[in-house]
């Protein structure tokens, strides 16, 4: 592994780190704020006067300025999947801090993640050399990027001003193909943004160029519509499963689209690219496989809860966009580990 890949790594795991604990964090700011003002998920900004919930964003921010400084050191094929680790961080924390208890088909979740994490960065492609933004610009401009960034800004209009009126509280996916859509260009362009920035700093400043100042303006507009529809989809559905399904469809987008524009993969034998993938494949298996047995609190039941059986992954998620009703909003307080309404009794 390279000095660089191996500098993205490590902030790629502290991001984690941070993240992981402010999802708990932030989850907790948004019942208290929605528990005296206007809830985000109804279109309510109470949440910014609440100092748990700020607590929250600035671990966050810790961990985002991170995974933004790692972008700018390893590719996105290796930073992004490490995200996985930042669910174990907030599954061990609910366990360890708020005593909610970690099911042993979990731990092996858990274990599966790091595993496939380990594929991933044992096979990570090298960072292609790039001496100015000028170069990345051209990556942005190609042809098949213009195509991809026009098909996301196209569908993310018709989501916000079509699906999320009609169906946004209902439907989980609403929310978080907005988050995702953004987020694939919004990490391109901090990629963009972090090289800029570090060739600067070496003694290449590219400030002067305008290329810069737009793909900060992207960086800009992107992360707070991400920020703005997450906290929508953390307020209105439980945040056990809107972690998992953000996860791995931020993930396999920001893949696709790093794929597109900086071609990561182009150096690599078809073997190599086949291991990063099982090693994805194995980090997805592990996250819906801690979150699917999430109720499962205790290894003598295998299944029952409350005297009902634990239902499926797939009952799961297509149950997810039931709203919370006012009276839930004291028991799923807190960030993992707990049932969701598909499995509540009457």
């Amino acid at each position: 592994m390279s000095a660089d890949n191996q500098k993205g790594l490590a902030l790629a795991v502290s991001s984690s780190l941070f993240i992981g604990a402010s999802f708990i964090i932030k989850k907790k700011g948004l019942k208290r704020a929605g528990a005296t003002g206007v809830r985000a998920g109804v279109g309510g900004y109470s949440y910014l006067y609440e100092p748990l919930w700020w607590a929250g964003m600035i671990t966050m921010l810790v961990g985002e300025v991170a995974n933004f400084t790692a972008y700018a050191f390893a590719p996105a094929v290796l930073v992004t999947p490490l995200g996985a680790l930042s669910i174990i961080v907030s599954a061990a924390l609910a366990h360890v801090v708020l005593k909610e208890r970690l099911h042993t088909l979990g731990i092996v979740g858990c274990v599966l993640c790091i595993v496939g994490s380990t594929t991933i960065v044992l096979h990570a492609p090298m960072e292609q050399t790039i001496d100015s933004v000028e170069k990345v610009w051209g990556l942005a401009t190609e042809p098949a990027f213009l195509l991809y960034t026009t098909a996301v800004v196209a569908v993310v209009l018709l989501l916000i001003f079509y699906y999320v009126p009609q169906c946004g509280h209902t439907h989980v996916l609403v929310y978080i193909a907005i988050c995702s859509l953004m987020g694939s260009l919004s990490v391109m362009s901090v990629k963009a943004l972090g090289i800029a920035l570090k060739l600067t700093f070496q003694g290449q400043n590219q400030l002067i160029y305008p290329q810069t100042s737009v793909f900060a303006m992207v960086v800009v507009t992107c992360v707070l519509t991400q920020m703005n529809y997450l906290n929508k989809a953390l307020d209105t559905f439980n945040t056990a499963v809107v972690s998992p399904i953000y996860y791995v469809m931020f993930t396999s987008l920001t893949i696709l689209a790093s794929a597109i524009m900086f071609k990561d993969w182009d150096q690599q034998s078809a073997a190599e690219i086949i291991t990063e993938l099982c090693g994805f494949v194995t980090i997805l298996s592990g996250t819906f496989l801690l979150h699917a047995t999430k109720d499962m609190g205790d290894s003598t039941n295998m299944g029952i809860y409350g005297g009902l059986p634990i239902t499926t992954m797939s009952h799961r998620l297509s149950m997810a966009g039931h709203v919370k009703r006012p009276e839930d909003t004291k028991e799923n307080e807190e960030i993992p580990l707990r049932r969701t309404e598909s499995i509540r009794t009457p």
